[in-house]
C-alpha cells in the first residue's frame, strides 16, 4: 500500500527543513548556464498512456523555468530488445515534443541501469543538474544500480523516481536509487494526472535554480519532494 502525504506539512520537524532549506542558497551559483535535466521515461509496452501524458506535460517544466534562466532537457528512453537512446540537449518544447511524439513503445525489459550509465557520462561531461525517471517496473538486479546512484550522488546529480502503480519491488528499487542518489521517490496514479504534472514542475525548479527556488514552491509534491533531500552538506 502506498503511503500518501498530507497535503501540507504537519509535522513541525518537516516544516522546519523547509523553512531551512528556504534559507539555504541554490546548490549551484546563478549564473547563464541553463539548467541540465535529463527526462528519463520507461517506453516498453504497459507504457502508452504514461508516455502520451508525458507529451502533454513536458512543455511546462521549460514554462516553469523561464524565470530562473530556462532549462535544457534530454529526453532518454527504453524499449524492445535493449533499445535505448537519448536526444540532445534541448531548450526548445515543440522540438523536445515533436521527438517525443515520434516515439512509440514497444514491449521489453527495463533498462534503468543503462540509463543511469547514461547519465554519469553525461554528467561528467557536463554537470546535470537533475535525472527525472519515470516508470512503472524495475526488472534487474538492483546492486549495480544502487552503485551507479550513488556515483552520481558524488557528482551531484540527484535522481527522482516517480513510480507509476504499486509495484512493490519497483517502490522498493525506486526508493532506494533516489535516497543513494541524493533524490527523491514520488508515487503517481494513471487518473491522476495533476499529480506527475507537480512532480516534473518541482523538479525542474530544482534543476534550474536548486534547493531554494525549490523551497519556495507551494504544493503537495514539491513538499513531498523537499522533504526527502539530504540536508546541505551531507
Amino acid at each position: 500500500m502506498m503511503t500518501r502525504l498530507p497535503a501540507k506539512p504537519e509535522n513541525a520537524a518537516v516544516a522546519a527543513f523547509l523553512q531551512k532549506l528556504a534559507a539555504t542558497p541554490a546548490v549551484r551559483a546563478t549564473s547563464a548556464r541553463r539548467g541540465r535535466l535529463i527526462f528519463a521515461v520507461d517506453a516498453t509496452a504497459s507504457r502508452q498512456p504514461a508516455w502520451d501524458r508525458a507529451c502533454q506535460l513536458q512543455a511546462e517544466m521549460f514554462l516553469a523555468t523561464r524565470d530562473l534562466g530556462g532549462l535544457a532537457v534530454q529526453l532518454a528512453y527504453w524499449r524492445g530488445y535493449m533499445e535505448f537512446a537519448a536526444t540532445p540537449f534541448l531548450t526548445d518544447t515543440r522540438e523536445l515534443a515533436r521527438r517525443m511524439s515520434a516515439v512509440t513503445v514497444l514491449g521489453g525489459q527495463t533498462q534503468v541501469l543503462r540509463c543511469l550509465e547514461h547519465a554519469l557520462a553525461e554528467t561528467r561531461r557536463e554537470k546535470v543538474d537533475a535525472l527525472v525517471l519515470v516508470g512503472d517496473a524495475l526488472e534487474e538486479a538492483v546492486d549495480p544500480i544502487c552503485h551507479l546512484a550513488g556515483q552520481l550522488a558524488l557528482h551531484g546529480t540527484p535522481v527522482f523516481c516517480f513510480q507509476e502503480g504499486n509495484d512493490r519491488a519497483a517502490e522498493l528499487g525506486f526508493r532506494q536509487i533516489a535516497k543513494l542518489s541524493g533524490g527523491a521517490w514520488a508515487p503517481f496514479d494513471a487518473d491522476s494526472p495533476e499529480a506527475l504534472r507537480e512532480l516534473l514542475r518541482a523538479v525542474a525548479i530544482f534543476a534550474a535554480g536548486g534547493r531554494a527556488a525549490l523551497a519556495r514552491l507551494p504544493g503537495r509534491e514539491a513538499a513531498r519532494i523537499a522533504g526527502q533531500l539530504p540536508a546541505p552538506g551531507r
